[in-house]
């Protein structure tokens, strides 16, 4: 009616209940359910992942917004070589595209690139690529993005344990000196923080053979939504279900409170 004046509605994001003090330092995602969302809609599987890279991209958008310094993707496991041969090929040609298309934008947020997990075993197309964009972005202090490609947390710990035990029989350190923190030197991930936070999307309760040494006392997050469907807003309720958890370390209530 004339006269009268709309009210413009305003929609807060959850992004302004966090307490900025209160951020985790590293965050890691288990990227589930591609396939499902791509049959849902009915469509290959390749157009589930396709769809998924938008995922991406939001959740490193909003990894910087909020100051998180470390983001860990599980974007191939070793078991998915397992898959068949056209969906691997299509999903490293994705890998490749994805990389490419991407670099300026994560140059221009300041974010750096780092990788984990048995990389000998991809294509050396995606290998040069891949190492050339993490060059390209190496002197960034913003966000680290880590992918986790062709990795396993067995091989990783495996792995760990053959180097160490070469080192032992050379005679360069003596199994009794072994603790945690060397230990943590032979991993994948030795000068990255262990995640306080770790997602999970499309409903499976599970971890699936990721970061098995480093989520010891990781908090972790369950949504139903597939990974296409995650987008900023659930993001930032993740880490706000996070923020209202206490973390007590194997001490009591008490203990934390003093």
């Amino acid at each position: 009616m004339p006269g009268i004046r709309k009210q413009k509605l305003t929609t807060v994001s959850v992004k302004d209940k966090l307490d900025r003090n209160k951020i985790p330092n590293h965050i890691a995602i288990i990227m589930d359910g591609n396939g499902r969302w791509a049959a849902k809609h009915g469509n290959a599987r390749i157009f589930g992942h396709e769809k998924g890279v938008e995922s991406v991209r939001a959740v490193v958008e909003a990894s910087g917004e909020i100051g998180v310094k470390f983001l860990t993707l599980y974007a191939f496991s070793t078991e998915n070589w397992g898959r068949p041969p056209e969906e691997v090929n299509a999903l490293m040609g994705l890998l490749i595209q994805a990389i490419e298309n991407e670099t300026e934008k994560l140059n221009k947020n300041n974010v750096r690139l780092g990788v984990i997990g048995n990389i000998e075993q991809l294509p050396i197309d995606v290998k040069n690529k891949l190492f050339k964009c993490i060059n390209n972005l190496k002197s960034n202090s913003g966000l680290t993005l880590i992918l986790a490609l062709s990795y396993s947390s067995k091989w990783e710990i495996i792995n760990a344990v053959k180097k160490l035990a070469v080192n032992v029989q050379e005679g360069k350190i003596l199994a009794e000196e072994i603790n945690d923190e060397m230990f943590e030197d032979y991993l994948t991930t030795k000068g990255i923080p262990n995640p306080e936070l770790l997602i999970r999307t499309s409903g499976e309760y599970r971890i699936s053979n990721f970061l098995l040494w480093q989520i010891a006392y990781t908090e972790f997050y369950f949504t139903e939504k597939l990974w296409p469907d995650f987008k900023k807003e659930d993001f930032f309720e993740a880490v706000y279900n996070y923020q209202n958890r206490e973390r007590r370390f194997g001490k009591t209530s008490e203990q934390i409170v003093s």
